[in-house]
């Protein structure tokens, strides 16, 4: 049987790009040895490097002004790497709280200067992305999470603000256009949208760097990294090697734009079940939904379990959703065909069908 994959991450990937990281792992380019036992310092992986980093700037149409590093510690990491390197102690950053990683980033930012949470979508269960307009330009800058994976809200559009924005985009990265100039800082873990868990994207504007007077150890300090082109330690090879056969592949199929037409698409069948359905409905705001992360519930939760098993039976997996919300939750990242998704909306019109 078919299975198709909605877990949230480590999440689906393309299979094509799955066949070629398995070959690597066998024998890479020719050489008579793994992938995972070269050297990091070979000229085969540093090739593998270039291109990823010179996929990324492609994809993103990222210009000379910022730098793109492929480092380890996860998303989680930049929570306090970011506001270490960008905020002094007595400076000050706004965030807006939007989910559970979104508090968590605020927490530890907390650890290294003034954090105000100038928007907070708490006060209804994170069902919706609350506004920022007319910041202060006092803040350094701007923090946001683009995409909530656990309550499955999405910024559609990015704050139009007088402050560099910095956004965790580990659940959407590569899923559409963005306009590079409004932000300082991106960072996204792989295993989402881009690979596998173990290696962190990060996207930094240059002139952003070097500002803090704090003392920063030396795999704190982003220039390290940016001057050693991501290996001042050893990096994840493997995670960046299959990030980079997922780069292609999105390259080979429409760029970001390409994956905006088909992730809107693929949203829309799912949501418009979601609506027409009586037996489920969408705990989001509908102008804030997320097409990377669909999160939704049965009206009559002792159906739950069972519903779950029919999915299953069907080779939908990955459906439960986040422990701390529970209810269902759908993500359809860009490898996720149309298919799968059109498999979920039968399993969702039987279900209709046999209890509604």
């Amino acid at each position: 049987m078919k299975k198709y994959n909605f877990y949230a991450g480590p999440a689906i990937l393309p299979r094509e790009v799955i066949e070629a990281a398995a070959a690597a792992v066998l024998d890479f380019e020719g050489m008579g040895l793994s992938l995972i036992e070269i050297s990091h310092r070979s000229k085969q992986f540093v090739a593998v490097m270039d291109e990823a980093v010179a996929l990324v700037k492609e994809l993103l149409n990222i210009g000379d002004e910022h730098e793109v590093l492929f480092l380890s510690g996860g998303a989680s990491s930049q929570f306090y790497l970011t506001p270490m390197n960008l905020l002094d102690q007595d400076e000050k950053a706004a965030y807006v709280d939007t989910g559970t990683w979104a508090s968590k980033a605020i927490k530890d930012a907390k650890l290294f200067g003034n954090i105000e949470v100038l928007a907070s979508s708490k006060d209804k269960n994170y069902s919706y992305i609350p506004k920022t307009d007319n910041i202060d330009t006092s803040y350094k800058y701007l923090h946001i999470t683009s995409n909530n994976t656990i309550f499955g809200t999405q910024y559609q559009t990015f704050p139009d603000v007088a402050v560099p924005i910095v956004c965790d985009m580990s659940s959407d990265i590569f899923s559409r256009p963005i306009d590079i100039h409004k932000f300082d800082l991106i960072y996204a873990g792989a295993q989402k949208n881009m690979g596998p868990a173990g290696t962190t994207l990060v996207i930094v504007r240059k002139s952003a760097l070097s500002k803090v007077s704090r003392v920063l150890p030396a795999m704190i300090d982003m220039k390290n990294h940016i001057e050693a082109e991501s290996m001042y330690n050893t990096p994840p090879v493997f995670p960046i090697y299959v990030s980079m056969l997922t780069l292609r592949w999105i390259k080979n199929n429409g760029g970001v734009a390409g994956m905006q037409v088909r992730n809107e698409t693929k949203a829309q069948l799912l949501f418009d079940e979601i609506e027409r359905n009586p037996m489920f409905y969408s705990p989001t705001v509908a102008e804030d939904r997320s097409r990377m992360n669909v999160c939704f519930l049965l009206h009559n939760t002792a159906l739950e379990n069972e519903f779950i098993a029919k999915a299953i039976g069907a080779g939908c997996v990955g459906l439960e959703g986040h422990r701390s919300v529970g209810g269902f939750r759908a993500s359809i990242y860009n490898a996720m065909s149309a298919e799968g998704v059109q498999a979920l909306v039968d399993i969702m019109k039987e279900f209709e069908r046999t209890h509604g």
